[in-house]
C-alpha cells in the first residue's frame, strides 16, 4: 500500500493578483519539497474536476452557478474582500475539490492507505452559500460527503489544524449528527468563529481555540485533551484533515508558534487513531500556509508522517 499525492497544474492558474498571500508560489513550494528522493514512493495522480453533483452536496446549486459564472474572462473579480478570482480560478477550484473526492474514492476502495491533496485555492472558509477567506468551494466537506454518498461510510470526521478556524466546514456540518468537525486555531483571529461554546446541533463540533503566541505545548495539549477524545468517541468511518500550515512560527498572517515537528506529531497521532477506528482511512488537503519555506518544510513533514503510517 502507499500514499497518494493528488495535484494538477490548473491549480497554478488561480491568480488572486500581485501581493496576495494565497499565491501560486505556495503550491510550487509544496510540490518542489515533495520532489525530494524520500518522496519517490508517492503515487502521483492528476486531480479531476469536481462534478456538479459532488459540489451540490455541500453548496446550493444556485451558489455553485454564481461562483462559476463570476469567473472573469479577463482580469479579476472579487467574490469577497479577500477572495479574488481570475480566468483560471474556476478550473483550479473545481480540481481542488475534485482532488479530495477522488482521494476519498481511492482510499475507500483500498487503493492506498492515505492521500494528500496538494491543491489550491483552499476551501475550509467557504460556507455553503458564501465564498470567503480565499476559498470558493469547500473541498474537505465535499470529500466527507463523497465518502457517505458513494461508499456508504456514514460517519466522517474533519480535523483542522489551520491557524484560522474553518467556519465553512463548521457551518456545513453543524446540523448533521454523522459529521464531526474538530479544530485547533488561534483566537482571536479571522474569521472570528471557533469558540468552545460552538458545538453543533448534536455536539458534533469541537473547537479548541489557542491564545496568540501559543506553541507546541499548548497545541499538543489541546489535541490530546480536547480533539482526540472527542474524535475517538465519535468513531468515524473516515478521517479527513484540513492541513493548514499557517500556525507555524514563521508564518506572517498569524501568531502561533508551531514547527514542523508539531505537524509530524499531529499527523502521526491522527493516523494512529484512524488505524484504530476506520481501517487507517485518511485523506488530507492543503489549506493555508503563507511563508513559503515554512510551508514547504511543514508539508514535507506532514506527508512524511502519512507515508510512515
Amino acid at each position: 500500500m502507499t500514499t497518494l499525492l493528488y495535484s494538477h497544474t490548473a491549480c497554478f492558474g488561480h491568480d488572486p493578483g500581485s501581493g496576495h498571500p494565497e499565491c501560486p508560489a505556495r503550491l510550487k513550494a509544496v510540490l518542489d519539497a515533495l520532489e525530494a528522493p524520500e518522496f519517490a514512493a508517492l503515487e502521483r495522480r492528476e486531480a479531476p474536476e469536481a462534478s456538479r453533483e459532488q459540489l451540490i452536496r455541500v453548496h446550493p446549486a444556485g451558489y455553485v452557478d454564481r461562483v462559476l459564472s463570476a469567473i472573469p474572462e479577463h482580469g479579476y473579480a472579487s467574490l469577497d474582500a479577500d477572495t479574488i478570482a481570475s480566468p483560471g480560478s474556476g478550473e483550479a477550484a473545481l480540481r481542488a475539490s475534485g482532488a479530495v473526492c477522488a482521494a476519498v474514492d481511492a482510499v475507500a476502495r483500498g487503493e492506498a492507505d492515505n492521500a494528500f491533496c496538494a491543491v489550491r485555492p483552499p476551501g475550509h472558509h467557504a460556507e455553503p452559500d458564501r465564498a470567503m477567506g480565499f476559498c470558493l468551494f469547500n473541498g474537505v466537506a465535499a470529500g466527507a460527503l463523497q465518502a457517505r454518498a458513494v461508499h456508504g461510510l456514514q460517519r466522517a470526521a474533519v480535523v483542522d489544524f489551520d491557524v484560522h478556524h474553518g467556519n465553512g466546514t463548521q457551518a456545513a456540518f453543524w446540523d448533521d449528527k454523522d459529521l464531526f468537525y474538530g479544530s485547533t486555531h488561534q483566537m482571536p483571529l479571522y474569521p472570528g468563529t471557533g469558540d468552545r461554546v460552538e458545538r453543533g446541533r448534536y455536539t458534533n463540533i469541537v473547537n479548541a481555540p489557542l491564545a496568540p503566541m501559543s506553541g507546541s505545548e499548548e497545541f499538543q495539549q489541546a489535541a490530546r485533551d480536547i480533539i482526540f477524545p472527542a474524535l475517538m468517541e465519535f468513531r468515524p468511518e473516515f478521517i479527513l484533515i484540513s492541513a493548514g500550515f499557517d500556525a507555524h512560527a514563521d508564518d506572517p498572517l498569524a501568531g502561533l508558534r508551531l514547527h514542523e515537528q508539531d505537524y509530524a506529531w499531529m499527523t502521526g497521532e491522527l493516523a494512529a487513531i484512524a488505524a484504530q477506528v476506520c481501517h487507517g482511512r485518511v485523506v488530507s488537503v492543503l489549506e493555508g500556509g503563507y511563508d513559503l519555506d515554512a510551508l514547504a518544510r511543514s508539508a514535507a513533514a506532514h506527508v512524511r508522517a502519512l507515508m510512515a503510517a
